[in-house]
């Protein structure tokens, strides 16, 4: 996490020795950070702290509890394949309108896994052992 994050707000500075610079910046999870340093709300020192913390964090309390996939078709098609399985897998990120990231335990993503072969739905594992953006995070 703290890479992704250092790409993030390096990618910025180079964007700006270009002259390029932003009139807004977005971000999602460590993007919010980077966001945030990137528009002057965060120093970098501060942002790298935070990234820093929450990543030992998310070692701590939630490693090996869970996982998340990239499953190639809608939220509502998703949403349908985890109806009755909500309680341990649920959408993390809408990607694109064929592109929905669910996040869960290994169980429940087992599961899923399954049901998507079953119906023809490619289903690809994220190199993670947590279930990020989900209730599991919350503890944090």
């Amino acid at each position: 996490q703290p890479a992704l994050w250092a790409v993030m707000v390096s990618l910025a500075e180079v964007w700006r020795s270009y002259g390029v610079e932003p009139s807004a910046v977005v971000g999602h999870s460590q993007g919010e950070i980077a966001a945030a340093v990137v528009a002057g709300a965060l120093s970098l020192e501060d942002g790298a702290r935070v990234v820093a913390l929450r990543s030992r964090a998310v070692a701590a309390e939630l490693a090996g509890q869970g996982g998340m996939a990239a499953v190639a078709t809608s939220e509502d098609e998703v949403r349908r394949l985890v109806e009755d399985i909500k309680d341990v897998v649920s959408v993390a990120a809408v990607n694109g309108p064929a592109t929905t990231v669910v996040s869960g335990t290994p169980e429940g993503l087992e599961a899923l896994e399954v049901r998507c072969g079953r119906e023809g739905v490619r289903f690809r594992r994220v190199a993670v052992d947590y279930a990020s953006h989900s209730a599991q995070v919350d503890a944090l």
